[in-house]
């Protein structure tokens, strides 16, 4: 029996029945080393979705996380706008349109413009809030040309009676039987058009009823609100000059950190900066008064 030239069989004992230990020639091919691939890349390799939702799952939650931080520039919007509403509009509902147009501000915002979040939410906010006012439009067209059909013809039937017409008066003057007059009467109280403190001739002489008022209306709440703004005030005025500039400008004036930056000479960032120092500076001057929250009015 031959070996093939590439290989030789060698023993240690003669005759011996030891094992066969084969040396390779030098010419003989070694196999190489396994090539290792990583399972995570190679997962994203061959599942874009998975990478796809990964990417997807970690953008939400920049997103809420963004959103969380900045619930309280909501309802500080929201509480500017609701200063000049009727009593009767809530001012959390105007906080839910305001969450809203947050969220859609944190989905919609791009880093790489060089613009701070806030300033760039703060005009969704806004605006979402008074989009969902303009929805929630208190009297239809066709409510507030009834009223004004109705004001008309009591101005009318005074002028001709030389007294306040009663209720089937004008109902009659208008056309209408008893029961569509009334309906539509409580269509108009419902939406605020007409008071619902309002009687006919006949209870003239009763008091007018009593409805409960919203806690925001109440005396003290409005004496803790004027309390707070003093003491604001009063943290307001260990602040730098540039500094109360800033936050002065920035609340009351309800600009933008870029108008600020223009009005004062500096850029943008700075603006951030200055602002994120006052309130940090304000907050400790109001815990050396004892206060620690707004809760303590």
């Amino acid at each position: 029996m031959t070996m093939p030239a590439k290989m030789r069989v060698t023993s240690p004992i003669k005759g011996a029945k030891a094992p066969l230990r084969v040396v390779p020639n030098s010419r003989q091919r070694v196999p190489a080393k396994p090539v290792v691939i990583s399972t995570s890349r190679h997962a994203a390799q061959t599942n874009p979705a998975a990478a796809k939702a990964t990417a997807q799952a970690a953008k939400l939650a920049r997103r809420d996380r963004v959103v969380l931080e900045h619930v309280p520039l909501v309802k500080a919007i929201a509480v500017r706008v609701h200063e000049n509403l009727p009593v009767h509009v809530d001012l959390d509902d105007l906080v839910h349109a305001g969450i809203l147009g947050l969220f859609d501000a944190a989905s919609k915002f791009n880093p790489e413009k060089q613009v701070v979040f806030s300033s760039y939410a703060k005009h969704r906010i806004k605006g979402a809030i008074l989009d969902s006012l303009r929805q929630l439009d208190w009297a239809s067209r066709d409510m507030r040309r009834r009223h004004k059909q109705v004001e008309a013809a009591t101005r009318d039937l005074a002028a001709e009676l030389q007294r306040n017409p009663t209720e089937q008066e004008v109902a009659q003057k208008l056309g209408m039987d008893a029961e569509r007059w009334r309906t539509m009467m409580i269509d108009l109280r419902n939406v605020g058009l007409i008071s619902a403190s309002t009687r006919g001739n006949e209870g003239d002489d009763l008091p007018a009823p009593d409805f409960p008022s919203k806690p925001e209306t109440h005396p003290d709440s409005i004496c803790a609100r004027e309390q707070l703004r003093s003491v604001l005030g009063v943290a307001m005025k260990t602040l730098p000059e540039r500094y109360q500039k800033v936050v002065l400008l920035y609340y009351t004036n309800e600009m933008t950190m870029k108008e600020i930056g223009g009005i004062l000479g500096i850029n943008e960032s700075r603006v951030s900066q200055i602002h994120k120092s006052a309130l940090e500076k304000m907050q400790v001057a109001l815990e050396a008064t004892g206060i620690t929250s707004a809760q303590a009015f």
